[in-house]
């Protein structure tokens, strides 16, 4: 089958998914801020979690484009991946980096849905973005890793059955590198919540899940190790690239819904006796978005093709997750101008999907630090921070 074949049948069978949780869905879910357990366990039936899992270990095997497809479908139907999104790429770790033993171990099962692998511990309240000065310690025992430290911002831990969490091994003022000295551990959250790991959901302004979590003398297992210990830092950056490529074609998912959306309301909408998309200030602004949300379109088929070509694409990736991100937020906004005060109303989803949308400006990474990578790797720039 022809990838343009695929890719059509892909997108198809994702929109009639969908379309079994309409907006009163969410709506509903939104309003409670409660998670989407039914929507969630869907996508997993039907394999959708487990497309980048190769089929040795009872995944798809599928590259990062069609699932970049994937996600902007379930967006463009009004839905939100974030709930689930990152049980896709955060296996790419342990794929990638992860033992034999731990490979054949938990990937047929996060493959078939009976474990959740979709929370990443990595952003700390003191140090934000600047991850390499981390504060969370993990302190080797016998066979051992006694863990302390406070995570915030990570998302989906109630819902998850195992977590990635960054750590240092070795204290900062004794490496050569900033970057040296940070490991990666696979936390068994089932096991280690009330035994030294305390969650708590912090209430944000979209239904987003996101927790801080409280760390104080976790025991983890010396062979829940991923890879070489103090290696953990570029194991991390190794999987951002997939991240970038894969939240862009949610942006891209948000701004075709939002465009949409736009249009059929200023089709439809009259004032002063004739349809208000028949006025250019309506028009403009529309079109407008389009042509933004189509750009920022190319840019990840760019960004996939190189990653699924095993090529370098970290300019490429965050490129395209800066344009998507700045896209979808442009529609949004040009949609609830449109639909002016009904536009603030809940029963059209506006607002819901307006909020959802704002956080790809900040998450997974700040606009503004895609803009100083840029300057300073593509352009040569000095480096700003």
């Amino acid at each position: 089958m022809a990838d343009r074949e695929l890719h059509q049948d892909l997108r198809g069978a994702v929109r009639q998914l969908c379309q079994r949780f309409p907006d009163s869905y969410w709506r509903e879910l939104d309003q409670q801020r409660a998670y989407p357990e039914t929507f969630v366990r869907a996508l997993t039936e039907a394999g959708y979690l487990a497309a980048l899992i190769p089929e040795e270990y009872g995944g798809s095997g599928l590259g990062i484009t069609e699932a970049s497809i994937i996600l902007e479908e379930i967006n463009r139907s009004g839905s939100n991946s974030a709930a689930c999104h990152a049980q896709m790429y955060i296996m790419g770790t342990l794929l990638r980096h992860g033992s034999k033993a731990q490979k054949q171990g938990y990937l047929p099962e996060i493959a078939s849905g009976a474990l959740r692998l979709q929370a990443f511990g990595v952003t700390e309240p003191t140090t934000g973005s600047d991850t390499t000065r981390l504060k969370t310690m993990a302190v080797r025992k016998g066979d051992k890793y006694i863990v302390n430290g406070q995570k915030v911002w990570i998302s989906r831990a109630e819902h998850s059955d195992l977590m990635t969490l960054l750590v240092r091994t070795t204290p900062l003022d004794q490496v050569t590198k900033r970057t040296e000295g940070l490991s990666i551990l696979l936390v068994d959250l089932r096991q280690a919540v009330g035994h030294g790991l305390t969650i708590r959901p912090i209430r944000t302004l979209m239904n987003h899940a996101t927790t801080e979590l409280f760390i104080d003398d976790l025991e983890v297992p010396v062979e829940n190790l991923i890879g070489e210990e103090g290696k953990g830092f570029r194991y991390i950056l190794d999987g951002m690239n997939a991240e970038r490529i894969l939240i862009a074609a949610e942006c891209i998912g948000d701004g075709r819904w939002f465009v949409e959306r736009a249009t059929r309301y200023a089709r439809e909408r009259e004032v002063f006796g004739r349809p208000i998309g028949q006025n250019q200030g309506i028009q403009f602004p529309i079109a407008r978005a389009h042509i933004h949300v189509e750009g920022a379109d190319l840019m990840r088929f760019r960004a996939a093709a190189l990653f699924d070509r095993g090529e370098q694409c970290g300019a490429e990736a965050n490129m395209a997750l800066l344009l998507g991100a700045d896209a979808s937020w442009e529609a949004a906004n040009v949609a609830l101008q449109t639909y002016g005060g009904f536009g603030f109303a809940e029963e059209y989803d506006i607002e819901r999907k307006f909020r959802e949308t704002r956080l790809f400006q900040i998450a997974p990474i700040s606009t503004n630090l895609i803009l100083a990578y840029v300057a300073e790797h593509v352009l040569g720039l000095p480096r700003s921070y």
